[in-house]
């Protein structure tokens, strides 16, 4: 690996091309590199902010990669090119390219040499040739922070105290204007992914019942889902649907007692704050490698449905039924059980608060 005269490294890239949770999930990595190295991190259009939050990020370049996007952009070589002169500028001493089981990190070590980049580290399945320095292997089962954390150990950068914990930048927002004081409970109900989020009526029977069971509860979601988080809010729940920047929403789950997801990239930004989840998991995926981590949490949901790690994004059975099977009697029982567990556990204020760096 290219080191400056004095022995340490001077820069390096860390990139995490897919979507808001991975990019938090990269966050352990991205630690365990600061704290020896400048870093810069290569996210998709769109996702600056949530590199920001991320305690070690000095910089942060955007890149939309066609080989790793759901609905990919065509291969534009003026993209290509605006690409490499952003890292050729820099001046990398190295790079690792962090990804998931099923994504090849090739494509961008390709063009990550063609911008001289001198040094690079994935984990990777494929044979690698001349492109990558470190061919890392995992097991297959590895939560996702565990297996970038892996990555960055296996590269020489030890990890930091939290491990394989989220933790987010601070100080956040002061959000009293929007929550109040009061204890609440958080239900965000949509995910970017159809198939990994509750049917909107169901979404709104959970939340009747959280309100009927006497919590005070806020819905969150992004601006595109303000008109579902109106409709689950039912007016029994303060709608907060398109109202908060990212920084604003992490400090909305940091105020929670619980927080009610799917899998989506506010479970993780919730674990990245500390507030246990109730995680409404379609399987998928995984939830040993993708469920919230680090939290107290509940895991509700058909684990064996038919879907089972399959990745489908549309689900294809009528009615949902890996999710809708769960009863909204159940979700106000796990928040329940997570609050008492909260109140109970003496180290957990200070557990959370150390995850804001």
């Amino acid at each position: 690996m290219s080191r400056t005269g004095d022995g340490g490294l001077r820069r390096v890239l860390v990139a995490r091309l897919d979507s808001l949770g991975d990019v938090l999930l990269a966050g352990p990595a991205v630690r365990a590199v600061a704290a020896s190295a400048r870093v810069t991190m290569l996210v998709r259009t769109g996702l600056s902010e949530a590199a920001e939050l991320l305690p070690g990020v000095e910089d942060v370049i955007e890149y939309d990669a066609p080989w790793v996007l759901f609905d990919p952009p065509p291969v534009r070589a003026h993209a290509v090119a605006d690409l490499l002169s952003a890292v050729e500028a820099r001046r990398f001493d190295a790079a690792l390219a962090l990804t998931s089981y099923h994504q090849s990190p090739l494509p961008l070590a390709l063009l990550l040499r063609m911008a001289e980049v001198p040094w690079i580290g994935a984990i990777c399945e494929d044979y690698p040739g001349s492109l990558l320095d470190l061919r890392h292997r995992v097991a297959e089962d590895l939560p996702e922070s565990e297996r970038s954390l892996s990555l960055a150990s296996a590269a020489g950068f030890p990890p930091d105290d939290l491990g394989a914990r989220l933790a987010v930048r601070g100080p956040l927002p002061d959000v009293t204007a929007r929550v109040g004081t009061a204890p609440y409970v958080v239900v965000h109900p949509g995910a970017a992914v159809p198939a990994r989020r509750p049917t909107a009526g169901h979404s709104q029977a959970i939340v009747a019942a959280l309100a009927a069971a006497g919590d005070r509860v806020a819905v969150t979601g992004s601006a595109d889902e303000a008109t579902l988080t109106g409709f689950v809010a039912g007016g029994q729940a303060c709608d907060l649907g398109g109202q908060l920047s990212l920084s604003e929403l992490a400090a909305v789950l940091g105020g929670a007692d619980v927080v009610v997801v799917p899998n989506t990239g506010p479970a993780h930004l919730a674990a990245a704050v500390g507030t246990p989840v109730v995680s409404l998991f379609a399987p998928v995926v995984s939830a040993q490698q993708w469920a919230p981590y680090g939290v107290p949490r509940v895991v509700l949901g058909d684990q064996q449905a038919p879907c089972r790690n399959t990745r489908v994004r549309t689900c294809t059975v009528p009615g949902h039924p890996c999710l809708t099977s769960i009863r909204p009697s159940e979700v106000v029982a796990a928040v329940a059980q997570l609050r008492a567990h909260r109140e109970t556990d003496t180290a957990n204020t200070a557990t959370k608060g150390a995850l804001w760096l």
